[in-house]
């Protein structure tokens, strides 16, 4: 089974924003170390405690402190950006850390409508944009427009040799179908959704299998065609040879699905529960109007008295979670990884202690993949 990891860089209550930017690039390392396949951080601004409002300087000191892994946005926020300068940020991370960037893209806010209005000037609007957005990048990255277009006339560099793998990331039916429109692969958000997540999928993989000429456009990228240049213009070398070599990472024959789920794994299903508590408290807590929204501790978690409303919402919060010791996650995600037929499972776990966390990906890791 495929792991990877999706951090979003939280704040524990003692801690400082540094040290939570810190303990993301040292979670990046030990995944390498275990043998995750990639590891992804995380875009929000101003919310709940969390330290990275901007995951491309993040990948350029992960990457730069790690060697294989992949590495990646998750994602970056489409609507607040320009398509041109996004694909210039990741053509330079996949040159410097060759075949090992990944582009994830959302549309969500990843904050307060102060920010979205503080970061754009009509972020309605180009959330309304986001599927010609998302069109926009994608012939950036991989050379798509005609010699007579004007952007024909320009490259996002510098050009690496393997342009960065494009992900849609979702919770909801549109957002599998625009992934399947695009020939995108999509990562399924399950920890954020109460929506029926396997169906959603299920029409993410009946829409592919739908669109017109995907294998015929897998197919001829492969072998270095530009299907989408005119039979009459042809481009000058340097865009032939720049915007991506003729390949098209994104243009697949089938479609790939990554699901991302909240884990918390310790040595004894107790003290899984005991460390899912301040998880609980945290969540909880971002409802309230506080002025801190940073992760408490477990001893403060077993100090709050919850309500009966919010025991009601902590039961909820468990059934969209896995908790528990080795064995009991590692059966939790393999049915969870067969009610989605996912190719992948990305795990993000919220733990007010660093090194409960690590511990709680390492044993899964070792569980996962022991040798019987």
């Amino acid at each position: 089974m495929k792991l990877s990891i999706l951090d979003q860089s939280p704040i524990s209550a003692g801690k400082t924003a540094q040290e939570a930017l810190h303990t993301s690039v040292k979670l990046a390392q030990l995944g390498e170390e275990l043998g995750y396949e990639r590891f992804w951080i995380a875009e929000h601004h101003d919310l709940f405690g969390l330290a990275c409002p901007n995951p491309d300087v993040m990948l350029g000191v992960i990457g730069a402190q790690t060697k294989q892994i992949r590495i990646g946005a998750g994602a970056v926020l489409l609507p607040y950006y320009k398509p041109f300068r996004v694909a210039e940020t990741y053509n330079l991370l996949a040159t410097l850390f060759p075949d090992r960037v990944d582009l994830g893209l959302g549309r969500a806010p990843g904050g307060s409508a102060e920010v979205s209005l503080a970061l754009s000037d009509n972020y309605l609007k180009q959330v309304r944009e986001y599927p010609e957005r998302i069109e926009e990048l994608l012939g950036f990255l991989h050379g798509r427009y005609p010699a007579d277009h004007p952007y024909g006339k320009i490259s996002p560099t510098p050009v690496p040799e393997t342009p960065p793998e494009t992900w849609l990331l979702g919770t909801s039916e549109k957002s599998a179908i625009l992934a399947a429109e695009k020939g995108m692969d999509y990562a399924f958000g399950h920890f954020m959704t109460d929506s029926d997540g396997p169906e959603i999928v299920k029409r993410y993989r009946e829409n592919f299998a739908k669109k017109p000429g995907s294998e015929r456009r897998a197919d001829e990228f492969s072998h270095g065609k530009d299907v989408t240049k005119s039979n009459t213009e042809t481009r000058d070398a340097r865009q032939v040879n720049g915007l991506g070599h003729g390949k098209d990472v994104n243009s697949r024959v089938e479609p790939r699905v990554i699901v991302a789920v909240s884990v918390i794994c310790a040595a004894t299903t107790e003290r899984a529960e005991e460390l899912a508590l301040s998880s609980f408290l945290w969540s909880i807590q971002q409802e309230k109007q506080v002025d801190h929204h940073v992760v408490p501790s477990v001893e403060e978690a077993k100090n709050y008295t919850f309500t009966e409303e919010e025991q009601e919402k902590m039961e909820k919060m468990k059934n969209k979670m896995i908790i528990g010791n080795p064995p009991e996650v590692k059966e939790q995600l393999v049915t969870l990884k067969e009610q989605y037929g996912a190719d992948e499972i990305m795990v993000v776990t919220i733990i007010h202690d660093a090194e409960a966390k690590f511990e709680s990906y390492r044993l899964l890791a070792l569980e996962c993949w022991k040798v019987d």
